[in-house]
């Protein structure tokens, strides 16, 4: 099914429904039906087909959580064209690759500072192309995609650091909105707070693809702001939320929300859901005792979108991520067809309708990301409860997930390494209470290394949630025999 037939329901039973909350440029809040929404992207759709781009041609889009993100998504899916969101913390080292290799007809830029773009690609300013859309006609395009068209492209980074983009098709991203309603219990009667970033999938394929789905009414926010967000749950009065570790932590201080403000938190919501990086414990016990509410922890990833969660009725136990979700397969590395054996530790391998259709233009890390019969490797390492949960307890490569973005230490050192008096660097992440994790540079240089102009430096070509929180000064980086460096005996960061 394609993601405009899946959505077909709410535009045209719902037409006449609110659905949609938001601020404009200007500051005033405003509120759409869904009858609005479907006309905002039909307009766009034909003001991007006006412009010259056609089915199967990529679109990037680095443009903040603003109801023209919407508008694009929409207008990409109805066209068949490859929407390719990228995130707003992005700048030129990161802009740039992906532009390349995504080869886009053009980007859709917001008023971001110090973005820079590659030259030679046509750069479209979102606010300009919303004002001539508003000139195009309401009617639908009709452009034939199918679950098999793909829909959108995420880029995610492997363990070298070179960013891969994975391609959802209508199909898959379908599916695991489908999945998601059902298993979550989202209807038309939920309001739902919408503060994850639209360019991930959490935000989008979760969020946005639930949304629209189920004709809940939805509230967009720009991103989420420990000052502001008891205000958001008093005014909206949300009953579905979902956030990310570092987002919980924030509303367990009492500074940001009162206890008058979580008593009647607590009263109005059906559902918190967390993911993107795992929840503690101490996290999750703080949030029941604070707010009544056992935290939903799920587990997915762009390139299989979810794959496991917690029970929406039953136990939901912290560290654990719940069985494989309806039509999901796991299995772990080394098990066989038979049962499986409690306590034993393998790869997260995946099967299932929401699966990636591959790398964009990469053929080789398609083929090493799925095994020889099928299944798709995960790099988690997992274990299973003896009631068919499963429990993630490490990665098998150096990812570092820090307030639920992706961090790849590679992609650091390459960096690192160019500047003066540097010698020799490994990034690694520390535990943080905060962010879950944060990067920590170890670094082996010559007296001229200042860590505050190499921060600047980094700074500048690099998301600012990767710059490491602290720099470490070693005369050697400990090794193997073969080189390798031995990571667990880098002395511990003390913050």
């Amino acid at each position: 099914m394609s993601l405009t037939a899946l959505f077909d329901a709410s535009f045209t039973g719902r037409a006449d429904r609110e659905g949609l909350e938001y601020t404009d440029a200007g500051g005033a809040s405003q509120t759409l039906t869904f009858g609005d929404v479907d006309a905002r992207a039909n307009r766009m759709a034909h003001e991007l087909a006006a412009r010259g781009i056609a089915r199967g041609e990529r679109l990037c889009v680095h443009v903040a959580n603003r109801v023209e993100f919407i508008d694009l998504f929409l207008a990409c899916t109805r066209l068949g064209v490859v929407f390719v969101p990228i995130n707003v913390l992005y700048r030129e080292r990161e802009l740039a690759h992906i532009i390349a290799d995504s080869d886009p007809k053009a980007v859709v830029v917001d008023d971001i500072p110090d973005a820079r773009y590659p030259a030679g690609v046509p750069r479209w300013p979102v606010a300009d192309l919303a004002a001539a859309a508003r000139q195009q006609p309401a009617t639908r395009p009709a452009a034939g995609v199918d679950d098999k068209t793909p829909a959108v492209i995420i880029y995610t980074s492997g363990t070298t650091g070179t960013a891969k983009g994975a391609v959802l098709t209508h199909g898959s991203v379908a599916a695991n909105a489908r999945t998601l309603a059902s298993a979550w219990r989202i209807t038309d009667a939920d309001r739902y707070l919408a503060v994850l970033p639209l360019f991930h999938v959490h935000g989008l394929a979760n969020g946005v693809c639930s949304w629209l789905l189920s004709g809940c009414r939805m509230r967009l926010v720009e991103r989420f702001d420990h000052k502001t967000i008891a205000a958001e749950f008093r005014d909206f009065r949300p009953t579905l939320f979902f956030g990310v570790p570092t987002i919980y932590a924030r509303l367990l201080d009492t500074s940001v929300v009162s206890g008058a403000d979580a008593r009647a938190i607590a009263q109005q919501m059906r559902l918190f859901v967390s993911g993107s990086a795992p929840l503690s414990a101490l996290t999750f016990n703080d949030f029941r005792t604070r707010f009544g509410h056992a935290i939903l922890e799920r587990y997915g990833m762009s390139e299989a979108l979810m794959i496991t969660s917690n029970p929406h009725d039953g136990e939901r136990r912290p560290g654990s991520v719940g069985p494989p979700l309806p039509g999901v397969q796991v299995r772990l590395e080394g098990e066989d067809s038979a049962p499986h054996a409690l306590g034993h530790i393998g790869e997260v391998q995946v099967r299932s309708p929401a699966l990636f259709a591959g790398y964009w233009r990469n053929e080789t890390a398609t083929k090493a990301a799925f095994t020889a019969d099928g299944w798709f490797h995960t790099g988690d390492l997992g274990t299973r409860h003896d009631d068919g949960c499963l429990e993630l307890v490490g990665r098998n490569h150096d990812l570092i997930i820090s307030g639920g973005f992706n961090i790849y230490p590679r992609e650091i050192e390459d960096v690192l390494l160019q500047h003066r008096g540097v010698r020799e660097a490994v990034v690694v992440g520390a535990r943080d209470v905060l962010k879950g994790e944060v990067p920590i540079a170890y670094v082996v240089a010559d007296a001229s290394f200042d860590a505050a102009s190499a921060s600047a430096m980094l700074r500048a070509s690099l998301a600012s949630f990767k710059i490491p929180r602290a720099f470490i000064r070693m005369d050697a980086l400990p090794r193997n025999a073969l080189g390798k460096i031995q990571k667990h005996l880098l002395p511990p960061w003390q913050p």
